[in-house]
């Protein structure tokens, strides 16, 4: 239970329960955590007495200097920037003194892999999610959108996230 008041999550039906519509966990996803099922959150309701945090793009952290600050290489694959992205929105969130309990909406940008034949690397962006979101150590999820981009502002980035959360 969220020690976060003013913020309800409001979770997918189980397995069991006969789900009527196609948000959500879908048939392109595939099952990667959470013992059988991705972390998907339905929607997130935020009282009316709460802060609204937007929080600007955050994008991923050079991990090689010796590549080309504007190559891939630089900042790694989807699953690599997708982690140094969470780390870096964690130290944000801390500046604010606020967590990943506080975050309520992700809207990621993905841009086609080259190394996929232009896709979005879905599954590299969920597992490092994954990681992140819906497990013992922080089991809250967020509301999240993810859309596929033609380019970021550095054509080195595969990934760029921007946050909402709530105080």
């Amino acid at each position: 239970m969220s020690q976060f008041t003013g913020l309800t999550r409001y979770p997918f039906p189980t397995n069991d329960e006969v789900v009527t519509h196609a948000q959500g966990p879908q048939a392109g996803d595939q099952v990667i955590a959470n013992s059988g099922s991705l972390p998907f959150l339905l929607a997130t309701g935020i009282a009316s007495t709460q802060e609204i945090i937007f929080l600007s793009g955050h994008t991923p952290p050079v991990i090689n200097s010796y590549a080309a600050l504007d190559s891939i290489e630089a900042f790694g694959d989807t699953r690599v920037q997708t982690i140094g992205i969470f780390q870096e929105l964690q130290k944000s969130l801390a500046q604010l003194g606020l967590t990943f309990e506080n975050l309520v909406k992700l809207q990621v940008f993905l841009v086609g892999d080259p190394a996929l034949n232009g896709r979005m690397d879905n599954e590299g962006f969920s597992s490092a999610y994954a990681e992140f979101f819906g497990t013992t150590e922080q089991p809250h999820l967020v509301s999240r959108t993810r859309v596929q981009v033609v380019g970021l502002v550095n054509p080195g980035w595969l990934v760029e996230i921007e946050a909402v959360a709530a105080r």
